[in-house]
């Protein structure tokens, strides 16, 4: 087998791309290692929004600044934001309630309300919601931003969110299919049926009443359209590999090498390689003591597992530090420690 482009030339070409999905086990240190990547593409040059999306919120505290949902600028050439998953689907919902009140008629909207409140607590409302604002960001990719780099909360469920676009696009398939059947039934039955004699106000009541029923239908049907085409472009730009990829952030302990294993062959049912590998706090050679041997002999069997497993993927090992990395300095000698050619050495 031949051997793997090197980890360095790898990750150049994914901060040239316009996607970057960073995930892993959670408590791995991805945010970190999202935001250290985050920084190396700003300070090569590009427009670049980190988009947290776990809802521990931890980018604020590796970036050692106070972030949100809007856009906040970081420093030059880099933007961040953290996703609240429980504050996207109470804005999805109330969204749909409004859109849906513009379509039925003012006695409904209490029972659009009421059915809506029962969806919020459906599961996987949470996750639909925090897919449309993902699918949202994407389609700036490559616009607004050169790189859109998305800190992902743990692998479970970074696999679902990517499974969504995909049974999204076919319920909504399935709702413009049943309107419609529902429109050529409607329409046969005026057709075939007979009415029997109505007079002109009647006739003009009827008509009316027919064309308010049209106009809703159709614009329920182009707001269906147009969500299905977002998800569509979000997928489409998901499983293009030229522009977009996945770095796989893990720590080398068994649950962590388990859970990556299972989620490189998840990605890949999905069609969504991973493109290169961190393995992040390796203890560092030098500390003495025979505690410290100990658990040395026993991550070696991890690491010689990893090497066996992601072998044929870019990879790059990066030591446990002394102390927490947090602010924009902290955060470029880890960026450089991951641009660096020499894949052992790393000096703070």
């Amino acid at each position: 087998m031949a051997a793997p482009q090197t980890f360095q030339a790898a990750l150049s070409g994914l901060l040239r791309g316009s996607l970057l999905f960073v995930g892993g086990k959670g408590g791995v240190g991805k945010t970190t290692i999202a935001a250290a990547l985050g920084l190396a593409a700003a300070d090569a040059g590009r427009r670049c929004l980190v988009v947290s999306t776990d809802p521990a919120h931890s980018l604020g505290d590796v970036l050692d600044l106070r972030v949100g949902a809007d856009e906040r600028g970081v420093t030059a050439g880099l933007w961040a934001i953290e996703i609240d998953p429980d504050e996207e689907a109470e804005q999805h919902i109330t969204s749909v309630k409004l859109q849906m009140k513009g379509l039925v008629h003012p006695r409904m909207h209490g029972e659009v309300d009421r059915q809506l409140d029962l969806a919020a607590l459906a599961p996987g409302t949470m996750e639909a919601a925090l897919l449309e604002r993902m699918a949202d960001l994407i389609g700036r990719a490559g616009s607004d931003y050169d790189l859109i780099l998305f800190d992902t909360a743990p692998t479970g469920h970074t696999l679902r969110l990517l499974a969504l676009p995909e049974l999204m696009m076919a319920w909504t398939e399935g709702l413009l299919r049943h309107d419609e059947r529902a429109s050529s039934l409607n329409a046969a039955l005026e057709r075939f049926g007979g009415t029997p004699p109505k007079d002109d106000l009647a006739l003009l009541q009827d008509a009316l009443a027919s064309r308010q029923a049209s106009s809703r239908a159709a614009r329920l049907t182009e707001i269906l359209r147009r969500r299905q085409q977002k998800l569509r472009r979000a997928r489409e730009a998901l499983l293009d590999d030229s522009t977009s990829g996945f770095v796989l952030v893990m720590n080398p302990d068994r649950l962590s090498v388990v859970e990556s294993g299972r989620a490189r062959r998840s990605l890949a049912k999905a069609r969504v390689p991973v493109s290169a590998v961190v393995v992040n706090r390796v203890l560092p050679p030098d500390v003495p003591g025979a505690f410290m041997e100990a658990r040395r002999r026993q991550e070696q069997e991890y690491l010689e597992t990893i090497e066996q497993e992601f072998g044929d993927l870019p990879r790059v090992r990066l030591p446990m530090l002394p102390d927490d990395i947090h602010g924009i300095e902290a955060l470029r000698r880890v960026a450089d420690r991951l641009m660096a050619p020499d894949p052992v050495r790393y000096t703070r």
